[in-house]
């Protein structure tokens, strides 16, 4: 029984982000996609020892590994394209859930039910703490955009000014404590140099 899931998965590494966008530093899906699980399992410490939540970090760090495994087959969609109207943004769901079908049809049947919820497929025994993983996935999502927008900015390339404000739009409308705490204590360091953070 041969599979070509990870030979898919291995793809993300080809798949550029920020397409429409002059970079500074070329970024991947593959690179964001950790980028992502280290920021999920933080925002998960950070609510688990410092408001004394019950995240089960490293769900959320399988979670994400997975939250954009569906851009082997759509590429990345740039965020104004995917949100230029609702019309546009349903159509690329649902593009979307046939890729995600597609890419767990790879996967050999006996691991399916492990990946089915992964590649988006509603579990029957999910109980609520996987739809709060993913709202966490999702803090982490924009925040690695926000620190991609500080990284440009801090290498002089202004065309990520606009991106800027707009994810940190989007990060305050989460009204999460654990992002605001990341924001404040973890996320300065990240526009500094080297010399500076020596």
């Amino acid at each position: 029984m041969d599979s070509h899931f990870f030979a898919y998965m291995y793809r993300l590494k080809y798949i550029e982000r920020w397409s429409l966008m002059r970079n500074t530093t070329k970024e991947n899906v593959a690179e964001h996609t950790f980028h992502v699980a280290l920021l999920a399992h933080m925002l998960c410490e950070i609510g688990n020892r410092i408001y004394g939540k019950s995240y089960n970090a490293d769900r959320a760090v399988t979670i994400a590994l997975f939250h954009d495994a569906t851009e082997v087959f759509t590429g990345d969609i740039p965020t104004p394209v995917k949100h230029h109207n609702p019309k546009m943004l349903a159509s690329f769901r649902e593009i979307e859930a046939m890729a995600a079908e597609r890419l767990l049809g790879m996967v050999p049947s006996p691991l399916q039910p492990a990946y089915g919820s992964l590649l988006g497929k509603q579990s029957d025994t999910d109980d609520g703490h996987d739809k709060q993983l993913h709202h966490i996935v999702k803090a982490a999502d924009l925040l690695d955009a926000y620190l991609k927008c500080l990284s440009e900015l801090s290498a002089g390339n202004r065309e990520f000014l606009v991106a800027k404000g707009q994810t940190e739009l989007a990060l305050a409308k989460l009204n999460m404590q654990e992002v605001e705490w990341f924001l404040a204590h973890l996320a300065p360091s990240l526009g500094m140099t080297l010399d500076e953070l020596s």
